[in-house]
């Protein structure tokens, strides 16, 4: 067994106090796991609403101010959506928080928690400002850039990697706008295809060993 020079000694010291203090300043319990399971979860429901939009024919649209009803079903499923998303994404950042001996809730975990609420919160009046003025179209990119807004806002508080996913997230959007008509197709790619490849890269990347 080699002994440490003091030189060592002081830099693994040095590295440790480094650990200690991102652990109390930043949530990295976040499980890759919980972007894969999200990312399917909106992968599934953007199938179910591709469905009830495009009837037989790419050619025939249905929009909500076409068929009422449109809307009242596609509320619920983005809240089915949500509620799985979340549910499985808390299933797996808890487990990992578990494995980790970490609190799943602590001081950075509720700074993570504000700093998205906001702007979640200011795109979701937005959207339904968007629906009130028969905007619908504009839904999609509003959900995504907001989105990423959100991961931007929040990446100081966890890991650092979540602030590429946020930028995506907006430069999707942006995209979205000159194409409002495909809105459903980006909301896939980028609450679906985004999350899952980001969650295999986080998963590869902090929890393989």
């Amino acid at each position: 067994m080699t002994s440490q020079t003091p030189t060592e000694q002081s830099l693994e010291t040095l590295q440790d106090i480094k650990r200690m203090m991102e652990r109390s300043s930043r949530f990295i319990s976040l499980s890759g796991l919980s972007g894969v399971s999200a990312g399917v979860c909106a992968l599934v429901g953007a199938w179910i609403a591709h469905g009830w939009i495009y009837l037989d024919t790419d050619d025939f649209v249905r929009t909500p101010y076409r068929d009422p009803s449109l809307l009242t079903n596609m509320l619920i499923l983005a809240g089915a959506v949500l509620v799985a998303s979340l549910a499985t994404s808390t299933f797996f950042t808890w487990r990992k928080a578990r494995r980790s001996k970490l609190p799943i809730w602590d001081l950075a975990s509720k700074r993570l928690a504000i700093n998205m609420a906001i702007p979640l919160a200011a795109g979701g009046f937005f959207v339904l400002g968007l629906l009130d003025h028969r905007g619908w179209q504009y839904v999609a990119p509003a959900c995504l850039v907001f989105y990423g807004l959100a991961l931007v806002n929040a990446s100081k508080y966890t890991l650092t990697d979540i602030r590429y996913l946020g930028l995506l997230e907006i430069v999707l959007g942006c995209t979205n706008m000159y194409y409002p008509h495909q809105g459903l197709y980006f909301w896939a790619a980028g609450f679906g295809a985004l999350h899952i490849v980001y969650g295999l890269i986080m998963w590869w990347k902090y929890e393989r060993t």
